[in-house]
This record gives structure tokens, sequence and C-alpha cells, in this order.
């Protein structure tokens, strides 16, 4: 007959909870960071698979390709066993962020594509005609356009980029909200208690993101 007879220790799980909120942070900065770097490779990418150097666009194309399509574990497990093999050593929380990196520059990049393919041509030959350079007509026509098209898919993979987070302690991670949560599980054998408070941080901080990116967009794109 099926029975529960585990007892919930949710006191002591409790205490742990200043050290996960510490964990908490250094995940949202490990996303944070892996977001701005994301953000200026992903147009540099965008940039060059417009350029007619077909070596620009095939590094691009490669870089997106690979990317979207491989999981994002592999990746992170490349940079930190695979260069090892090479004798390049890196921390743990240096493959985690150039993994993470690398994966939303490389969706990124498609979706910058897809909106600037959104703007209409008409946008830059109206601003050539009114006298503005190149630099000019994109800084004040094109880009507005294009962060209106792109910002709520940004804010999808910032939030992507905070879960993701979570595979860094398949690498030896211990001071994001995973390590911690894992170093603790370890320890006392909690594993519910433990892992369904950091559940509950992660589903928070994704919620947080969301309603301030709403802010933010209502404030920019009112008009």
């Amino acid at each position: 007959m099926f029975g529960i007879d585990y007892s919930f220790r949710w006191r002591s799980a409790l205490r742990a909870l200043p050290d996960m909120l510490s964990g908490a942070w250094v995940t949202f900065e490990t996303a944070a960071l892996s977001m701005i770097f994301g953000v200026i490779i992903a147009l540099l990418l965008m940039v060059m698979r417009q350029m007619n150097n077909p070596l620009a666009r095939g590094f691009a194309s490669t870089w997106i390709s690979i990317a979207r399509n491989t999981p994002s574990l592999f990746q992170i497990y490349i940079l930190y066993f695979g260069l090892g093999s090479f004798g390049l050593h890196v921390s743990s929380w240096f493959a985690l962020l150039a993994g993470i990196t690398f994966n939303n520059a490389g969706y990124l990049a498609e979706n910058f594509r897809g909106g600037l393919k959104a703007i209409p041509d008409t946008q830059m030959r109206a601003a050539r005609s009114l006298g503005m350079n190149a630099f000019q007509a994109y800084r004040l026509i094109v880009v507005p356009q294009l962060l209106r098209i792109v910002f709520y898919p940004l804010t999808n993979q910032m939030v992507w980029a905070v879960l993701m987070t979570s595979l860094g302690v398949i690498v030896g991670l211990n001071d994001d909200l995973t390590g911690v949560t894992q170093s603790y599980n370890v320890k006392t054998f909690r594993t519910f208690e433990y892992f369904a408070i950091a559940a509950v941080l992660y589903y928070l901080i994704a919620k947080a993101i969301v309603l301030a990116a709403r802010l933010l967009g209502w404030r920019l794109f009112r008009y």
C-alpha cells in the first residue's frame, strides 16, 4: 500500500535562505553579464551577416547555427572540460558565462536580424533624403524601431539566461543559487525542501524580470 512517511523540515531549510539569496544574486549577475555581452556580440553578428565579405558572413552563420542547434550543456562542457584537454583551463564561472553568452548571441542575432527586416527600407531612404548620414539614420531612425521590435524577445532571453545558470553546477560552480542549494542538499539530504525554496527563488527572479520589462516597455514605448 502506498504511503508517505517523509517528514518535512522547513525550519532548517529556511536557515539557509540568506546563503541562497546570495547565490541568487550571483545567478542574476551572471545572467545579466551574459545578456550584455550577448547583445554586443549579436549586433556584430547581425552586421557581419549583412556584409558582402563571405568570410564574415560564414563566421556569423556558423556561430548562429551552432548556438541554436546544440545543447547549452554541451557548450559549457566543451568550454570547461574540452579546453582543458588543450591545456586551456578556465574557471567554472567563466565557462558558464561564456557558454550562456555564446548561446545568447546566437539567438539574439536572429532576433535582431528579424527585427531589422521588419523595418521598411523606405525608412532608411527617407532619412538619407533628409541629409542624414548612415550612422545618424541608424541611430535616430532604425535603432529606436528595432529596439521596440526586439524588446520583449530580449526579456524572454534574459529569463532563459537566468534559468540556464543552473547548469553551472555540472562544472563545479558552487556559489550561484543552484550550487548553494546542492551544497546544502549534500550535507543534509533534505532535497525537497532546499530545491523547492530554490525553485521559488528562480520563479520570483523570472517574474521580477518580466514585471520590470513591462514597466520599462510602458515607459519607453508609450507613444
